[in-house]
């Protein structure tokens, strides 16, 4: 019993780490601002993601992801109902561009900075699966399993990204409009484009068979995550020695990455398009699939590893 404690305190390490670097960032900027908000935000969040990971590392593996949809859950809901319904904060992509005109560090810009910008450097896309509110919705719809990603569809998510921004300037510079920090606009903004997004979300997934297609195609986000994420220190690696190439790990991404490419090529998983959700872990049988710190860099996104033709899923 002692060594199963022993063994178990190992395994939640890394998430006590992740807590701890989240608490102190909290507490000093409490310190600094003397806002008590900074403070609770980063306890909150940093305790939501330990939480959450600890499940994830002690659950057996067919229960894993109950850790990853509780550290999804706590968050998302938090961002969404909390600082978004009850604070009155527009923490859509929209709000962020507007408070960065305003100068004003509210607790939207520090989520899009630390979750979306500058975080992914080191956590990679791991937004997207622990802790994105629109995703929180869509896991729930019954499309586990990818059918491919339909080419050239990608664009749209880039065009979401410059319409959204467009209208923003437009707003600002033509009709000299503020989204007054803290106001009723901004809970209006947030309802009417979180609904937008969770029917425009359910609608493809129930077209495109994929609960992951909002992401694929029309998510602006990704705008920000893909760049910072190349440069991500945990990615997935694959032991060599012990993958015998069966695909199962691809058959089990939601994001349709071709991850045997990256064994042959001796390399980590240096697509930005992962999201470490860790399905491909669980998915090994011979446990050859696991995340590490590490550096390295692909400047080109290795688009023929993750595009599948739909005709070819169909096979």
């Amino acid at each position: 019993m002692v060594i199963k404690n022993k063994s178990n305190l190992k395994k939640i390490a890394s998430p006590l780490i992740i807590m701890a670097i989240l608490w102190t960032a909290g507490i000093l900027l409490w310190f600094i601002t003397k806002k008590i908000f900074y403070l609770f935000n980063f306890l909150y969040i940093g305790t939501s993601i330990g939480f959450g990971i600890s499940l994830y590392v002690l659950l057996p593996k067919t229960k894993k992801a109950i850790g990853r949809r509780v550290s999804q859950l706590l968050i998302g809901n938090y961002m969404l109902f909390f600082l978004g319904f009850m604070q009155f904060e527009n923490m859509q992509i929209e709000g962020f561009f507007f408070y960065l005109f305003l100068g004003i560090f509210a607790g939207a810009v520090i989520h899009y900075f630390v979750g979306k910008i500058f975080g992914p450097l080191f956590f990679n896309r791991g937004w997207c699966s622990w802790a994105c509110w629109t995703v929180m919705i869509l896991d729930l719809l019954p499309f586990k399993k990818s059918k491919g990603r339909i080419k050239n569809l990608g664009y749209l998510r880039y065009l979401h990204f410059v319409l959204s921004l467009g209208l923003v300037l437009v707003l600002w510079f033509i009709f000299s409009y503020r989204d007054t920090y803290y106001g009723v606009n901004e809970l209006y903004w947030l309802i009417i484009g979180n609904i937008f997004y969770y029917i425009i979300g359910i609608v493809l997934a129930f077209v495109l068979k994929d609960n992951r297609a909002f992401c694929k195609y029309i998510c602006p986000i990704t705008v920000f995550l893909k760049p910072t994420s190349k440069l991500a220190l945990i990615k997935v690696r694959i032991d060599n020695n012990k993958c015998k190439l069966c695909g199962l790990c691809e058959k089990a991404c939601p994001m349709d990455i071709k991850i045997t490419e990256y064994v042959k090529k001796n390399t980590r998983v240096l697509s930005s398009e992962c999201i470490l959700c860790n399905e491909c872990i669980n998915a090994c049988p011979e446990g050859a699939i696991d995340n590490n710190i590490a550096f390295d860099f692909s400047p080109k996104e290795e688009i023929n590893f993750l595009k599948k033709e739909k005709k070819n899923s169909k096979m």
